[in-house]
């Protein structure tokens, strides 16, 4: 993907160290950070540190004679795909909603035509002051975006709103601005991910070793590409990625169900999920015990209703097959059974590569016949070769 900038305005809110973490996450995301801090965000975190996370200078005055961006303020505001003020002061949305411009930050915020996206961190009280909800619905007016305030626990020990958002928020609402204008700009993405819970009591289930993050990484990565992304998850201990529509659900039922309501308009579904090809016939509304079982207890089991193959209608449909055996004569199988025009065909008896792992080594194939290799990867990479070749099915429909 081509290099996006941020600016990043630091002001002086005591969760300015955590825009360190914010910083080195944009950086790793291959996102170029260009930091602005104002005067007292300085007191709290220093600038060599932002600089040594994000590789770039950091500005800090306007008048800085030994940094490019300093004197000529509309550079920085120019080369801006995205302003992100996190976090920013009650003084800082005061300013903004103003006009004020007395600072290398709130000029540059004057300045740049790039969207803006700001995290809010205070005092409760600072938070629900008349005049900070004032500013915060002008400024939601105007066009700004806002990630935050979070209610929990603050610096001062107090517990209400105002407290930071969680960087894995921000970070995800800030690539998908940066996504936008990208090849999936305006295309619509359902993605299923996670296996499902099959109850057999109010505690007992069965269940599969998907993690769900092969899904997540497909919904992140269309999301970063500017696609409007519906998340159906079944259960897993992955932080529900930001920035697009979230459904949790648990049993193969609940999936198709959610799949059938989100997807009438969509261009694009792309069944990760792991879902039960068999659910109990009863689920016993109390704890079943064992010394009330017989020795050789039979759990009578139905088929789940397959979602590929209820859910038609829908421009491109991409299934997965896990398979342990016969991997790519099994994937073709479901190719065409499922009328697929593409299957993610993956060897679950790998340690390295598949369900639970980072990574993923699998083998795309497509209904005319012809199939893609994909050597171990990281599962965001996987993610973005499938994402290719869904484009380019986009392009020629």
């Amino acid at each position: 993907m081509p290099e996006r900038h941020v600016v990043l305005g630091v002001s002086g809110s005591i969760a300015a160290y955590k825009a360190v973490d914010l910083a080195s996450k944009l950086t790793q995301a291959g996102v170029a950070v260009h930091t602005v801090m104002t005067e007292a965000a300085t007191q709290l975190v220093g600038p060599a540190t932002f600089r040594a996370i994000t590789g770039l200078p950091v500005s800090t005055s306007m008048f800085d004679l030994t940094n490019p961006y300093s004197i000529e303020h509309i550079s920085l505001s120019e080369v801006a795909d995205l302003m992100l003020i996190a976090p920013a002061t009650a003084n800082v949305m005061a300013k903004l909603t103003t006009g004020i411009a007395d600072d290398l930050l709130t000029c540059t915020a004057l300045a740049t035509r790039a969207p803006i996206l700001i995290a809010p961190a205070m005092h409760t009280a600072m938070w629900e002051n008349a005049a900070t909800q004032a500013n915060f619905e002008t400024l939601k007016s105007r066009g700004v975006r806002f990630v935050g305030p979070a209610v929990g626990r603050l610096a001062s020990g107090g517990f209400g709103a105002g407290r930071f958002a969680s960087v894995h928020d921000i970070l995800g609402i800030a690539l998908g601005l940066l996504g936008a204008g990208g090849d999936l700009t305006g295309r619509k993405l359902v993605i299923t991910a996670a296996g499902t819970r099959e109850s057999i009591d109010p505690i007992r289930f069965l269940s599969n070793r998907s993690t769900g993050k092969m899904g997540f990484a497909l919904a992140e990565a269309a999301r970063d590409r500017g696609a409007n992304v519906t998340l159906i998850t079944g259960p897993t201990f992955l932080e529900p990625p930001s920035g697009m529509s979230v459904f949790p659900v648990e049993s193969a039922a609940e999936m198709l169900d959610a799949v059938k309501l989100v997807s009438s308009d969509a261009d694009v579904l792309i069944m990760a999920a792991a879902v039960a090809d068999y659910t109990p016939e009863m689920c016993a509304s109390e704890k079943l015990k064992k010394e009330e079982l017989d020795i050789d207890f039979v759990l009578p089991l139905s088929r789940t209703e397959d979602i590929l193959t209820t859910v038609t209608g829908i421009p491109i449909r991409v299934g997965f097959a896990a398979e342990s055996q016969h991997l790519i004569k099994n994937a073709q199988r479901k190719l065409v059974a499922k009328n697929l025009d593409l299957i993610v065909a993956n060897d679950i008896s790998r340690k390295d590569s598949g369900m639970g792992a980072d990574d993923n080594e699998c083998t795309v194939l497509d209904r005319k016949g012809e199939s893609e290799s994909l050597p171990l990867m990281p599962k965001r990479e996987v993610a973005e070769r499938i994402l290719d070749r869904i484009v380019a099915l986009l392009d020629q429909a």
